[in-house]
């Protein structure tokens, strides 16, 4: 049996049910049991929206290999589209502070970390 859950505009429709984290309390090992073994998804709600799912170690482990599938492929990607081109840590840093120059020049904008400047402000 599958639930439908409306959260903001996407709709969650692999959940198996819902609880909210007061029924959580209360069926705490029926929920696990319920994800565990049974396989199902429950979703925990906060204030009638969803906050948090329940899920099998099998299915966390089939989110990690697809997410795991995903990265190998961007790396591939991006290695196959490598130019050779790299930018020194100066270039980096000049570059950052021309753009911050340009920026407080048109009205403001975003700092880069101190980090990314050598830990001091300029």
């Amino acid at each position: 049996m599958y639930t439908v859950i409306r959260v903001d505009t996407c709709d969650v429709d692999t959940l198996s049910s819902a609880v909210s984290i007061r029924e959580l309390r209360a069926q705490l090992a029926d929920v696990l049991g319920r994800a565990g073994y049974g396989g199902q998804r429950i979703g925990i709600t906060r204030n009638g929206k969803l906050a948090a799912v329940v899920i099998s170690v099998e299915d966390l482990e089939a989110l990690e290999a697809f997410e795991l599938a995903q990265d190998t492929a961007a790396y591939r990607t991006a290695k196959a589209n490598d130019d050779g081109t790299r930018v020194s840590l100066e270039q980096l840093r000049a570059e950052i502070d021309a753009e911050e120059a340009a920026d407080d020049a048109a009205g403001g904008g975003d700092r880069a970390p101190d980090a990314l400047r050598g830990g001091h402000a300029s």
